[in-house]
């Protein structure tokens, strides 16, 4: 007999491939325009980075670069906000440089919604989310974090709210968390104006 969270599973696969692939379609206008606009800004517009997966696996994380080629890899609430490019600040804001993530989703490294995933220099927060066992589940784009504005900066409450988050998890919330996402509620990680 098949169990309710294994059932459960197989719908958000399915949900996260229909959307990925449908959002890949629709925005691939789009993509081929913020391309451009980088490329003639920046000479690099995709950014590859290596992120912790389900079970502690990594992989590569595919988004639009909103930084100078020079920027150092390590987390963004860490980075010199000088180092955004102009294009990139609208494209944070707007979240347009999460598109590319569509393409995580849709090989399965990802998932529309679940626990940010961190670089492997992110210690503490593994740690942290390690002890929930927030590494059962694939990493997302979005989640209830990010619509609480909480980022990687405080990684024990972070994990907190991950760990919320997935307690209750169900499809409705799915498409809960996608929804305010979508209508412009929480954010990624933030870069913190005090740093020189």
């Amino acid at each position: 007999m098949i169990s309710k969270s294994y059932l459960q599973s197989l719908q958000i696969r399915l949900l996260d491939v229909v959307l990925s692939l449908c959002g890949i379609i629709f925005l691939s206008t789009i993509f081929i325009f913020i391309y451009i606009i980088i490329y003639f800004e920046n000479k690099s517009p995709l950014f590859f980075q290596e992120r912790l997966g389900k079970n502690k696996k990594n992989f590569i994380l595919i988004k639009f670069r909103t930084m100078k080629i020079d920027t150092n890899n390590c987390a963004t609430h860490l980075v010199n906000p000088s180092k955004i490019t102009n294009f990139g600040r609208l494209l944070r804001k707007t979240k347009l440089d999460e598109i590319p993530q569509l393409w995580n989703v849709l090989k399965g490294d990802m998932t529309m919604v679940g626990p940010r995933p961190c670089l492997i220099s992110q210690k503490e927060l593994i740690i942290a989310r390690d002890n929930y066992g927030l590494y059962k589940t694939k990493p997302g784009i979005t989640g209830l974090a990010q619509i609480k504005k909480i980022d990687m900066s405080d990684p024990y409450k972070l994990a907190k709210t991950e760990l919320k988050m997935m307690k209750n998890f169900n499809i409705f919330y799915y498409f809960y968390y996608i929804f305010l996402t979508f209508i412009g509620s929480g954010s990624g990680d933030r870069v913190k104006t005090n740093i020189i």
